[in-house]
């Protein structure tokens, strides 16, 4: 069985893929914290309830059908864009509040480490399983 079809690094797999997608979504927010009328993104965390979708890869999503599709064809990603709707706008018609988005950047950063430590230590296990490690 390769490593790729065991479902919790699979899954683990997908965390860390969508701690590194967030964390680019919540750079954007802030590098156009001072452009008028920008409103902040985030992600949906993954669901891991449907074990075809942990299997899944992480593909481009069109906003508009003027943008160009991804390789392989592919539209659609599995992370969902979500707001909250509890900003406040400015009088620019800007929403992004620095301190709240360093804030989500600061828990991304450490959940993403959670995963990876967690990843890391599952590999090992599986070295000492089959004595490699």
């Amino acid at each position: 069985m390769p490593i790729s079809n065991i479902p919790i690094l699979s899954m683990l797999r997908t965390r860390m893929q969508w701690h590194q997608e967030r964390q680019r979504v919540l750079a954007e927010n802030v590098a156009n914290a001072d452009t008028p009328n920008f409103r902040p993104r985030d992600l949906v965390p993954p669901k891991f309830d449907r074990p075809a979708q942990a299997a899944a890869g992480v593909t481009l999503v069109r906003t508009a059908a003027a943008h160009i599709g991804g390789a392989n064809g592919a539209t659609a990603t599995q992370f969902e864009s979500g707001q909250d709707g509890r900003t406040q706008i400015r009088p620019a018609g800007n929403a992004v509040s620095l301190e709240e988005e360093m804030i989500k950047v600061a828990a991304n950063q450490m959940d993403y480490q959670a995963a990876t430590t967690v990843y890391a230590r599952s590999l090992g296990l599986i070295k000492t399983a089959i004595g490699k490690g």
